[in-house]
């Protein structure tokens, strides 16, 4: 799936994402909204992917002419990026009372939530673009929760882009049907049967997994891994510099 980057009128995403245009600028009174047009692109991605994402079906689908859409939104890439801003929705807040580390993994597993149900939105996020306030916002909360732990500004951005990329990966695995709950255990025990020789560590660790362990781990186990290292970083931190040895 790609999305063409060229050509795009930045100050106009801008005002697109952050600002709250009534409609097109010129023209008939407007009989659509942004939203509108946002969420009939993410229905269309949503079973299409991007590369079916295309400005006719899209106006089609609102009851307008293409030339009428583009009075709203000036390109696919604008569209791609209200698209993302619509699906990602706003965060919902922490849990009440609860600490970096919970807040972190609830932040994850949502957003984890959000590509799982977009699976094209993994491709949206790794294009150029400008940020909308809803992204802006999720990081936030990351921030937010690692205020006061000893973190610099730029590690506490670096957290966020490391939870993140977790979860979007996994989620695009789960899309694209190899992540666990589709079963990559015994794929991969399919293709290994026989060639036991030449991937001997991989057969030895597939013989080692109970039969009834739980189908999706890769989710929890690499969140409790990230969090566990930025913990003993908080708490080195914490300890301050170790003493020097005479």
């Amino acid at each position: 799936m790609s999305v063409e980057t060229g050509g795009v009128d930045k100050r106009r995403l801008y005002e697109l994402l952050w600002s709250t245009p009534s409609g097109p600028r010129r023209g008939p009174r407007p009989t659509l909204t942004i939203e509108a047009i946002a969420r009939a692109g993410i229905a269309i991605a949503d079973a299409d992917g991007l590369d079916g994402l295309i400005m006719q079906r899209v106006a089609e689908s609102l009851g307008v002419t293409k030339m009428a859409l583009y009075r709203y939104v000036p390109g696919k890439i604008e569209l791609v990026a209200l698209m993302l801003e619509t699906a990602i929705g706003e965060p919902p807040p922490p849990p009440a009372g609860a600490d970096w580390r919970t807040q972190l993994d609830d932040w994850t597993r949502e957003i984890f939530d959000r590509f799982r149900r977009h699976p094209w939105a993994h491709a949206a996020t790794i294009i150029p673009r400008v940020p909308g306030p809803n992204e802006l916002a999720w990081l936030e909360r990351v921030v937010a929760a690692l205020t006061g732990t000893g973190l610099t500004g730029d590690e506490q951005l670096d957290v966020a882009v490391l939870l993140i990329g977790h979860a979007r990966n996994l989620a695009q695995h789960a899309a694209a049907g190899t992540a666990p709950e589709h079963g990559r255990e015994a794929a991969f025990t399919v293709l290994v049967r026989g060639r036991e020789d030449r991937f001997p560590a991989l057969a030895a660790a597939l013989r080692a997994i109970p039969p009834h362990a739980p189908g999706d781990q890769a989710l929890d186990f690499g969140l409790a891994r990230i969090l566990d290292g930025i913990e003993a970083l908080i708490a080195a931190r914490a300890a301050g510099p170790a003493p020097r040895r005479p």
